[in-house]
C-alpha cells in the first residue's frame, strides 16, 4: 500500500509542478511556482489573488523520522536546522533562478503539528517571519475531507509517528506566508 501512495504522490507532484530546487540531503522542502488563489494580507503589503508565489511543500523523504515515543528535543533541533538550511538554499535559488522572478510571497498551506495544537505553537512560524492564519479550502468540508485523507496517507507512508494523536478528521490546515523581500532579507546571504 505504501508503494501505491508513493506512486500517487510522485504523480501528483509532477502534475502540479512541485519540484526539488536543490539536491542537498538535508533539504526538507520542495516548491511550486504558482499563483495565489486568494489575496494574502502581510504586515507590509497585500498580495492580490492571482499574484505569483512560491508554494512550500515538505520533502517527506528528507524529514527526519520522528522517534516512536513522539518528537523530542533532539528531533526538533535536527528538523529546525534542516528547515533553516532549506530556507537559506531557497533564498539563494530565488536570487539566481529566472523562474522565481516576480514572485510576491513565499508560503502555502500546511498541517504541520507545529500549527495544529493551539496558540502556543503558532509562535514558531511567526518567529520565523511568517504570517500564520487559518486555511479555508474552496470546497469546504467536502474538499477538506479529501485533502485530509491524502495528507494522512502521506504521513502514514513517510513518517508514521507524525500521526500520534492526529486522526484523519482532526487534521487542521493553516496558511503561512511571507513577502519575498522579507524572505530574502531573513534567509538570503548574510540573513
Amino acid at each position: 500500500m505504501k508503494g501505491i501512495i508513493r506512486c500517487v504522490d510522485r504523480f501528483l507532484r509532477r502534475a502540479l509542478g512541485v519540484f526539488e530546487f536543490c539536491d542537498r540531503p538535508d533539504c526538507v522542502l520542495r516548491v511550486r511556482a504558482t499563483l495565489t488563489v486568494h489575496a494574502v494580507t502581510l504586515p507590509d503589503r497585500r498580495v492580490p489573488a492571482g499574484a505569483p508565489v512560491v508554494e512550500l511543500h515538505m520533502w517527506n523523504e528528507h524529514v527526519p523520522p520522528i522517534p516512536p515515543d513522539g518528537p523530542d528535543l533532539a528531533w526538533a533541533v535536527r528538523f529546525q536546522r534542516r528547515l533553516m538550511a532549506s530556507f537559506r538554499e531557497l533564498a539563494c535559488q530565488m536570487r539566481r533562478e529566472p523562474r522565481f522572478a516576480g514572485v510576491r510571497a513565499v508560503g502555502g498551506v500546511t498541517v504541520l503539528p507545529l500549527l495544529s495544537t493551539g496558540g502556543r505553537d503558532r509562535g514558531l512560524f511567526e518567529r520565523l517571519g511568517f504570517v500564520v492564519c487559518p486555511h479555508r479550502g474552496p470546497l469546504g468540508r467536502f474538499g477538506e475531507f479529501w485533502e485530509n485523507l491524502y495528507t494522512w496517507a502521506i504521513m502514514w507512508t513517510y513518517n508514521q509517528a507524525t500521526l500520534r494523536g492526529r486522526g484523519l478528521l482532526r487534521l487542521r490546515r493553516s496558511e503561512i506566508w511571507m513577502g519575498t523581500g522579507e524572505f530574502l532579507r531573513r534567509y538570503g546571504e548574510g540573513g
